[in-house]
């Protein structure tokens, strides 16, 4: 590991870390703690995800529906206005609404095919985020002069490495530049994002192949036609599952590279030393 021992950790005048495991059990609460702090550079993958590799997707599904305004059509045909996502470490939204979901078009949904179109475009960027990674490292020291370096994965980064290899190409890569640190949650905590999912359905990343499965078993469960789907409805039924498959996965990288957190330590933490502290009681 990057940082061998607990005392090796604490003595690192550059500590560079990685965060990963479900969305919603203190990620991105951990390294929003660290900048806070003065002196971590706070990369999120998720943003350079929705700015770098997919805004001008994200860009131009807003200008396709601006089009069919004749208002904003004329306007945008003369460069008469202006058309971008927001996207913030805050708020995701643009990349969650151009994922989509795929169903019944009346209530929202996409084509089948056009949604793994737009899956395929994510997994294509999520690779080349993580992979700037080393990039942003020295980026964040020579520009701006941070000596400490987070990156806060998405939920997803299970689904686009081979956790099982230790050799995989991408995490052999980052494990050489930061510590990975999986956060665990408990059959509670997993009960708790389902319930979560449920109230507040959005669009995810997920593999293809248990996409496609996923797709098949659940018109076979409903009788529904692709076209007939809730689109809520069916990114309900594939959440849970999705948390089933990827358990396993976060558990293969854990036992590969870097340390483990539990979501019950990390929920209180409201201070940076805190959370070195944590770290260092998890090396040897």
């Amino acid at each position: 590991m990057l940082y061998p021992t607990a005392a090796d950790w604490r003595a690192a005048p550059r500590k560079k870390i990685l965060f990963y495991g479900m969305s919603g059990l203190g990620k991105t609460h951990l390294a929003t703690l660290l900048r806070e702090a003065g002196d971590w550079f706070h990369y999120s993958i998720d943003y350079r995800i929705g700015t770098r590799y997919m805004g001008e997707f994200i860009a131009d599904n807003f200008k396709h529906e601006a089009m069919r305004v004749p208002l904003l059509r004329e306007l945008l045909l003369t460069d008469s206005v202006y058309i971008s996502s927001n996207i913030t470490f805050d708020n995701l939204a643009p990349l969650s609404t151009y994922l989509g979901k795929p169903g019944d078009p009346a209530q929202g949904g996409l084509p089948f095919d056009d949604y793994m179109t737009r899956q395929d475009q994510h997994r294509t960027a999520e690779i080349a985020a993580l992979s700037d990674t080393p990039h942003f490292i020295a980026r964040a020291e020579a520009l701006y002069g941070y000596p400490h370096f987070v990156c806060d994965t998405g939920g997803s980064i299970c689904e686009v490495i081979d956790p099982d290899d230790p050799a995989d190409p991408l995490m052999t890569t980052l494990d050489a530049h930061v510590l990975p640190i999986w956060i665990a949650g408990s059959d509670a905590h997993t009960a708790e994002l389902i319930r979560r999912f449920d109230r507040a359905p959005k669009p995810m990343y997920y593999q293809p192949a248990f996409l496609h499965r996923a797709w098949v078993a659940y018109q076979a469960e409903t009788g529904q036609a692709p076209d007939r789907i809730d689109p809520d409805a069916f990114v309900r039924w594939t959440y849970a599952r999705a948390l089933a498959h990827r358990a396993p996965r976060y558990a293969a990288m854990a036992r590969n590279w870097g340390i483990t957190l539990l979501a019950d330590e990390v929920k209180n933490i409201r201070q940076a030393p805190d959370i070195i502290d944590l770290i260092a009681d998890k090396l040897p």
